[in-house]
């Protein structure tokens, strides 16, 4: 993720329609909890080249439970890694894209952006394939988000219109780990923060929005161009902004704690989705409607020099 604009709002946690049962539904949500001892292992695996962090990124897959007919790597033009592609069937051929890009820029060792993100995704899958599910949740590991969201930009391109329809959200994860979960919510479907929203708050785990403007794109752009809805999940903010493209970008900045509350977040979240989307009829927006969300003046961080 490029910085440096950061915008930041309040959630208000308004249901959206019927989209959650009820106030008590992680009691009700069926999937594994990874131990924090193996994220961590995982986590501590961003050292070396991008090379070296795709074929961790393959391992980690593997070892997750992804069976060798479902993983795969997608070779992407100019850059010399691939995208890691992990497929879970489920009983449609309705999708959930989860994305997280595993390249990283010169300066800083970037495990927070954003070996904290693809590092992630392994566990996720071991979370939900412990059961079937009625969406196929498709895992990325992009690679090249840094030199211009190549490998998201060529894995849409070869979706047929069919497969882009099938689509039902993507949601993306880059930066983690430097403070409770943050959502980026221009980026975002309304219906879709909404439901992390009140998911976080049966939770008792914190969450706010943070808009990430200008310099902050990530992979969820060339899904957005598809009109796919999608819902982007960080942790930055104005204290911590710092961070991205530098030196301080180190296992240091990490806080722990935070980062596998959002691995919960997550994991909770996505068995929502499984069970709550319903495809067709809803047309997505990338910017929430006005009444959900107020308005803050836009802030500017400038990059150090």
């Amino acid at each position: 993720m490029h910085g440096m604009t950061l915008r930041a709002c309040c959630i208000k946690l308004i249901l959206f329609g019927q989209f959650l049962m009820s106030a008590n539904l992680p009691a009700q949500l069926h999937y594994n909890v990874v131990h924090k001892q193996t994220v961590k292992q995982r986590l501590d695996l961003y050292k070396g080249n991008d090379t070296k962090r795709e074929e961790a990124l393959l391992q980690l897959f593997k070892q997750s439970g992804c069976s060798p007919e479902n993983l795969s790597e997608q070779p992407v033009p100019k850059r010399k890694q691939p995208n890691v592609i992990c497929v879970l069937p489920g009983t449609s051929q309705e999708t959930i894209v989860v994305g997280a890009h595993f390249d990283h820029v010169s300066d800083g060792d970037g495990v927070v952006d954003n070996w904290s993100g693809a590092s992630l995704l392994p566990s996720l899958v071991q979370s939900l394939a412990s059961m079937p599910r009625k969406h196929t949740f498709v895992f990325i590991g992009f690679t090249g988000e840094e030199e211009g969201l190549l490998g998201s930009e060529y894995y849409v391109q070869q979706l047929s219109a069919e497969q882009i329809a099938g689509i039902e959200v993507m949601v993306n994860m880059d930066t983690l780990g430097l403070g409770p979960t943050k959502i980026w919510v221009n980026q975002s479907d309304p219906r879709l923060v909404n439901a992390l929203g009140l998911l976080a708050h049966s939770m008792n785990l914190p969450v706010g929005g943070v808009n990430i403007d200008g310099f902050g794109e990530s992979d969820e752009e060339s899904f957005i161009g598809k009109k796919v809805c999608a819902v982007v999940v960080h942790s930055l903010t104005l204290q911590t902004a710092h961070v991205l493209h530098r030196p301080d970008d180190n296992p240091s900045a990490m806080h722990f704690e935070d980062y596998y509350d959002t691995y919960r977040l997550m994991a909770a979240y996505l068995t929502v989705l499984d069970a709550q989307l319903t495809a067709g009829g809803h047309v997505c927006t990338a910017k929430p409607v006005e009444t959900f969300w107020s308005r803050r003046q836009r802030l500017r961080i400038r990059r150090r020099p």
